[in-house]
């Protein structure tokens, strides 16, 4: 076998297990070809699919058309499986290879598996430089794949034939360790990728990764129980560590018997139910005034698969209670010593569940009149809530948070909402209402532009979503579309029921907030023709993002208004297949638009300027970080 034939049947060999559960590591592989892969790992793909392996060992493929948008997809796939299952990205060598490198760094920030397989230059080197190689004066070995090292938890070039066993292997390990797992790149020379060799039969062995649930350490435990004990304003924040591990039960459970409000990161949103009533939503900079309240008065702040992001923390502001403490149960030894806390290094399922027993009989519950404020704040919150979401007038033009009050409407427990960059991931922070543990999909670590679309597809071909029949929808505004809309002809060709959802408001509406808040006046985030001065500030650009949707595919249905948008959607949730709806957004007026943030965000903004908005923006930041503190 080549080695390339000898990966691709490796990798349908290899299964993860957890709870009982088995499934494939490696489901399918999506791949774009050039001369860097076709003759090598597409040659072999062929095999996998057409061979005589049988059909438990084919290795599915599935067809992109931009390598970046290959990944985003194949991480929705892992995230919506529980990263017990993931998928390979195949590419040619050069800007085939460098084009997964923001997909791989989106992977490993939010911690989700993926396999890339980049073509690379000959290992033999017998003719310097092939087609697309970067040639680097100083070191010979080098070549743009060592762009991809610093974004994968796991890299190998596989130079021979027989590197590949043991790459393989530790390729599998780091994809299945909880702890460890993001993106893992086996970069692979075209020559070697169509060199023979003879492999050990117990190379293709099938091959179980188990995926492990370690248990807190005892005087860790111990050392917990004593700071929940002695709390008396104790604030849980859920991150994406708690779906990951499947924990939500277990939280419920927790929470039953503490009556601790749990707020959420944008990961760990969905954690509780929305209606669960210690849900208290969002925390932080996008996040509800209920949970920023509570945290701002917290004595113990438990995180639970968290890594305290900036926006969870405000920048170092939103914890202010000078007698704050943290307790931080985290797979990852990393992450549970951030914020000096006291780590408690376990799966969040299991380590919940220790906490649980461990608090039982104790008679630990945090005081009556503390359950009745924060519940109290969350009716309140939810009056805004509403708020944001009323449509008083059928015939007007919606805007942004009534879109999304007219979804919440209709959607129910089954559907599953994508979204990753704007101004929509601060709005559903804080309004949307989670109403299952994998509804809400937002992806924030790394806040990808163009992640969405191809996230949606990956979604809908993982395991457990019932493909075709659960409501995925990509929420994308109109900068995000024209970063990525390529995928829309995946989704046709797959004819995979994608529903697509475009709010045209002509331009980056998230930066040009921001812009104006930090001084720089909106500059360069309008989409308009230029204006006398040079500036961009003239009539809206004539661009079409319906026709263009509905030219690669898509049914597309245009709404005008709030009547035409409410039926627009929900023909759009009973199609069968990919389905876009297209609405202009007005811009919102103070009553009827988002609550404003609740805690701060640092963006440094210019120490001197001449024009008086940098100048009174300036001023604001100065008031804003000396509320900044390090937990130590």
């Amino acid at each position: 076998m080549t080695t390339a034939q000898a990966l691709v049947a490796f990798l349908a060999r290899q299964y993860t297990e957890r709870d009982g559960r088995r499934q494939r590591l490696i489901s399918a592989t999506w791949g774009i070809f050039g001369h860097g892969n076709v003759a090598g790992i597409g040659q072999a793909l062929v095999e996998a699919g057409h061979g005589g392996n049988g059909t438990a060992h084919r290795m599915p493929y599935l067809q992109g058309r931009n390598e970046q948008a290959m990944v985003h997809a194949a991480v929705g796939y892992a995230r919506q499986s529980g990263r017990l299952s993931a998928q390979a990205v195949t590419t040619s060598i050069g800007p085939g290879a460098t084009n997964l490198v923001t997909g791989a760094a989106l992977a490993t920030i939010n911690r989700l598996p993926v396999l890339l397989l980049p073509g690379d230059t000959f290992a033999t080197r017998p003719a310097d430089p092939v087609l697309q190689q970067l040639e680097v004066p100083y070191a010979g070995d080098v070549s743009v794949n060592d762009c991809l090292r610093p974004v994968s938890r796991y890299f190998d070039r596989i130079t021979r034939p027989e590197a590949l066993i043991p790459a393989a292997l530790q390729a599998m390990r780091v994809l299945a360790d909880p702890a460890e797992t993001g993106a893992v790149t086996l970069a692979l020379p075209q020559d070697v990728q169509a060199e023979a060799y003879d492999w050990p039969e117990e190379f293709f062995a099938e091959r179980d990764w188990h995926i492990r649930r370690p248990a807190p350490d005892t005087y860790e435990l111990e050392t917990a129980v004593r700071a929940i004990r002695s709390a008396r304003r104790p604030l849980i924040v859920a991150g994406g560590g708690v779906r990951h591990s499947a924990a939500e039960e277990t939280l419920a459970a927790f929470t039953a018997a503490t009556r601790i409000p749990v707020a959420s990161t944008q990961a760990g949103k969905g954690a509780l139910r929305h209606d669960h009533p210690a849900d208290v939503g969002g925390i932080g900079h996008t996040g509800t005034a209920t949970a920023d309240e509570l945290a701002r008065t917290a004595d113990l702040v438990i995180g639970i698969g968290t890594r305290f992001s900036d926006f969870t923390t405000a920048s170092g502001t939103l914890f202010s209670n000078p007698a704050v403490r943290f307790l931080h149960l985290n797979i990852t030894a990393f992450d549970a010593h951030k914020l000096a806390a006291l780590p408690l290094v376990a799966d969040a399922g299991a380590g919940l569940e220790a906490l649980t027993a461990a608090l039982a009989g104790r008679g630990y519950r945090v005081d009556s009149a503390y359950e009745t404020e924060y519940t109290g704040a969350k009716e309140a919150w939810e009056e805004r809530v509403e708020a944001s979401f009323a449509t008083p007038d059928p015939t007007a033009r919606p805007t942004q948070t009534q879109v999304l009050g007219l979804l919440d409407d209709l959607v129910t427990e089954e559907d599953i909402l994508i979204n990753a960059a704007g101004s929509l991931p601060g709005d559903l922070h804080k309004l949307w209402r989670t109403r299952s543990r994998d509804q809400y999909h937002v992806e924030y670590g790394y806040s990808c532009m163009g992640y969405e679309i191809p996230a949606a597809i990956g979604v809908l071909l993982a395991a457990g979503t019932e493909p075709r029949t659960r409501p995925v929808w990509a929420l994308v505004g109109d900068g995000t579309y024209l970063m990525n809309p390529t995928e829309i002809v995946t989704a046709v060709q797959e004819n995979l029921p994608l529903k697509l959802l475009i709010l045209q408001n002509h331009g980056y509406a998230s930066i040009g907030g921001l812009s104006e808040t930090v001084g720089a006046e909106r500059f360069g985030t309008a989409y308009r023709h230029r204006d006398a001065d040079g500036g961009f500030t003239g009539p809206p650009l004539p661009v079409d993002l319906a026709a263009n949707a509905a030219s690669l595919g898509l049914r597309v249905l245009r709404a005008a208004t709030v009547d035409d948008l409410r039926k627009a959607l929900s023909e759009a949730r009973d199609a069968k297949g990919p389905t876009c709806v297209y609405v202009e957004t007005e811009t919102p007026d103070t009553v009827s638009g988002p609550p404003p943030a609740q805690a701060w965000w640092d963006v440094p903004v210019a120490e001197t300027a001449s024009r008086p908005a940098a100048v009174k923006a300036r001023e604001e930041y100065d008031r804003q970080v000396a509320a900044r503190r390090r937990h130590l």
